[in-house]
């Protein structure tokens, strides 16, 4: 038998554990086994209950179906899908995220816990309200464009039990970052320049608080039509915060009449319609947020902005891409995780 010496044996045995290492995935990949039909065997019927709130939901309200597709956002973004947006705060914990100025108007927290509850009573301490997160954008983000965003999302995530307004503010993208920020915030969660143009497309829905593009009302032509500006000061000077709809087509027939009657023809009947109008209103200087203009001051991003403008089914697709991405992003390594048995609060164990 070939006699091998100490040193060649441990450096055999290194070279071993180097191999493994290389092969092993991540602390974030381990933690982040993601499968379709998850809950196939243990809580079959799942993605249905969740699409039928979702629908009831949006039925009762169009704007409910916008806030959930900003909730996947605003979970991802932070801390990776963990539900840690929706945690209330508490004594012990009284600055949770959903507490962050960032995330100032988030809603459909009732929807969710509509969801959680329906899903409690069917497969009792199985559907996390991360993945209940996700299933939701999902669906919200198929019924508003009529089923042209459409996706399989995978599912196998557990709950955080950390969420800090902290966190939130470092981590989300602001409304008055620039260009040269806004790339840099998404590149730091590995996402493109393509990919931010792609969800800020986002902004064809929902509603937007005026205290997040105060300065666009003094902001010169170049960057935002007169007409529209003024539309946007008047609703803005009629309380202390008031929400204005992101996208002009859903705007009020009369303050479009009073500040920007040139644009009543392109109001639509439908609000909160998922679709690329963003990237028309954007190019035309009709937009609310200073981060959706900044988009037109790159040359890539300009390149993406008039893309999607001329191809809505290739936004539709890219969109589509982009919220599984987004739903992919993992927990902190280390992270403990668990199924909560009510979303606003972290299980007592």
């Amino acid at each position: 038998m070939m006699k091998v010496s100490v040193p060649a044996a441990v450096l055999a045995l290194c070279a071993a554990a180097l191999l493994l290492l290389a092969q092993a995935p991540s602390a974030a990949e381990a933690s982040h086994h993601l499968k379709l039909g998850y809950y196939k065997e243990t809580c079959p019927g799942v993605e249905k209950i969740v699409k039928y709130h979702v629908a009831k939901a949006i039925k009762a309200n169009r704007g409910a179906g916008a806030a959930l597709v900003r909730l996947i956002f605003h979970d991802c973004f932070v801390r990776g899908c963990d539900g840690s947006v929706l945690l209330d705060p508490t004594p012990a914990n009284p600055k949770t995220e959903k507490t962050a100025p960032i995330n100032i108007g988030l809603a459909a927290f009732d929807v969710i816990d509509d969801i959680k509850a329906a899903l409690e009573k069917h497969c009792p301490g199985t559907v996390s309200c991360a993945d209940i997160v996700v299933y939701a954008a999902r669906d919200a983000s198929s019924i508003l464009s009529n089923g042209h965003v459409h996706f399989a999302a995978p599912a196998g995530r557990l709950d955080g039990v950390v969420s800090r307004a902290a966190d939130a503010q470092r981590d989300l993208p602001d409304s008055t970052f620039t260009i040269a920020e806004l790339i840099r915030n998404f590149r730091r969660k590995n996402f493109t320049v393509e990919e931010l143009v792609i969800l800020s497309g986002a902004h064809a829905v929902g509603v937007g608080h005026c205290s997040s593009f105060r300065a666009r009302l003094s902001s010169p032509p170049t960057q935002i039509v007169p007409a529209y500006r003024n539309l946007l000061s008047a609703k803005c000077g009629a309380g202390p915060d008031p929400v204005v709809p992101n996208n002009v087509r859903d705007e009020d027939p009369r303050a479009v009449a009073a500040s920007f009657p040139s644009f009543l023809k392109k109001l639509r009947k439908a609000r909160d319609f998922l679709d690329n109008s963003y990237y028309h209103n954007n190019l035309a200087r009709i937009v609310t947020f200073n981060s959706d203009w900044q988009l037109l001051t790159e040359k890539e991003a300009l390149g993406h902005v008039k893309e999607y403008a001329e191809n809505g089914t290739l936004w539709d697709e890219d969109f589509s891409d982009a919220l599984v991405k987004l739903s992919k992003l993992p927990m902190p390594p280390h992270s403990k995780g668990e199924i909560r048995k009510t979303c606003r609060w972290v299980n007592h164990h």
